[in-house]
């Protein structure tokens, strides 16, 4: 931003939903050198140092909290309250929830909204094509980006190439080629695993996404969910079988009970990029060694074009109030595509698109990964299924509340569907949808 940009927003106050700068919102008096505080999980930490060692003389308050994970709300409650008291906000947010744009665009009783629109002049177009096409549609509304993607998160089918050869596997492209092998391992292999279903973004944005299942849909202001369509029927079904036969655990990923028991047993999952950090190369995960895990075609109904989940990926959300809007340009300049965090540090397929192409290079390279690593990856970025909504609620809470308590208890998704489809309806209404009979 120019020197004088900044000289003449520092006479500006804060109003309520006004745009009366060049930036499409009113910017709050700057203050130079002021503190930033920041709010980000534990898992973007090191993103933070790594700014912190490149920017010494930026002053950060920084923040941990849970990232909104599973739709928990706590980033939009928190946000509310500052909006009620007038003051308190933080300058940058990161959030695991990219829908969170739906609201924090919004003003809330007056409140100029959270979130800065960052296409209307305050960064620069260059720098915002520079992301992956389509990385900012969710945080787009109305033709104004709110936010800025951290990583993509198109999922694979991920496979213990080791074990395949041992048990003389082939790997599957298709869910019935899936469900299939789960029959065969979980009869002459019991014990070992093709997947989890304890986590609600897995079972929301791996299996239900990838099955390109209308359960969670927006359309303007109407949110459709239909656990009845027949793609959504083979799923649960396919689903409940998996369970019933054991190839399907009930544990979360991140359990200490899915370590300790699946440790090596694993065959395969299908699962976002995330998951080489995450999952494999994490010592205190599955810790799989060098040269056995390997990147599948994302699994797809057989005769169905290729249309993956977007398994979060996180954004990065600058706020309206900040008294440094230069601090705060940086930072998330910084966090969303340089090198020096991006490449060298993040766990997940970069959304920025040069920064990935280094990330992706890099991975492929070291030595860890199996099979076409490269190409799988970078072609499932462009086949995520754009048939998945972003309202302004977490398609994890209503499978979180419902489904994940009826597993656990022995039950099945499919006994469970229609109570699972009208919490969602009712999300919907409360947050003000028109919900689709």
């Amino acid at each position: 931003m120019a020197a004088a940009a900044l000289v003449a927003l520092s006479g500006c106050t804060p109003s309520g939903g006004g745009n009366s700068s060049e930036f499409g919102f009113t910017p709050a008096k700057q203050v130079k050198d002021s503190p930033i505080t920041v709010w980000v999980d534990a898992s973007r930490e090191p993103a933070i140092k790594a700014f912190e060692a490149k920017y010494p003389d930026i002053k950060l308050n920084v923040q941990t909290y849970d990232g909104n994970a599973s739709g928990s709300n706590s980033f939009q409650t928190k946000i509310s309250l500052f909006d009620q008291a007038g003051s308190g906000w933080p300058d940058v947010v990161f959030s695991t929830q990219n829908n969170d744009a739906s609201w924090a665009s919004k003003e809330n009783n007056g409140v100029q909204a959270f979130a800065a629109p960052l296409n209307k002049g305050w960064f620069d177009k260059d720098f915002l094509d520079g992301f992956a096409p389509g990385a900012l549609d969710p945080l787009t509304v109305n033709g104004t980006v709110y936010g800025l993607r951290n990583d993509l998160a198109q999922s694979v089918f991920w496979y213990n190439k080791a074990l395949f050869d041992q048990f003389g596997y082939k790997i599957p492209t298709t869910w019935e080629e899936y469900e299939q092998l789960s029959d065969k391992l979980a009869a002459e292999h019991p014990g070992y695993i093709l997947g989890s279903v304890g986590d609600a973004f897995v079972g929301m944005d791996v299996y239900y996404w990838g099955a390109q299942a209308p359960v969670f849909q927006v359309k303007g202001n109407t949110f459709n969910s239909d656990v009845s369509a027949k793609n959504s029927t083979k799923m649960t079904e396919m689903l409940d079988h998996m369970i019933a036969n054991g190839t399907l655990t009930k544990d979360s990923v991140f359990s200490s009970d899915f370590v300790q028991k699946y440790k090596g047993k694993a065959l395969g999952m299908p699962g976002p990029v995330w998951f080489t950090g995450a999952l494999f190369q994490n010592p205190d995960s599955l810790n799989v060694p060098a040269g056995q895990i390997g990147a599948g075609t994302p699994l797809h109904w057989q005769g169905e074009k290729i249309g993956t989940g977007n398994v979060g990926g996180g954004t990065w959300f600058a706020s309206s109030h900040t008294k440094n809007l230069k601090a705060v340009k940086t930072l998330m300049e910084f966090v969303t595509s340089s090198d020096d965090y991006q490449v060298k540090l993040a766990g997940g397929y970069p959304a920025y698109a040069a920064a990935a192409k280094k990330w992706i290079a890099k991975q492929a390279t070291g030595g860890y990964f199996v099979g076409d690593f490269q190409n799988t990856v970078v072609q499932a970025a462009g086949q995520v299924w754009s048939g998945w909504g972003y309202p302004s609620f977490s398609a994890e809470t209503g499978y979180s509340k419902v489904v994940l308590p009826a597993i656990a208890a022995g039950h099945t998704i499919k006994s469970v569907a229609p109570q699972w489809e009208q919490e969602m309806k009712n999300e919907a209404q409360v947050q003000g949808y028109t919900v689709s009979k």
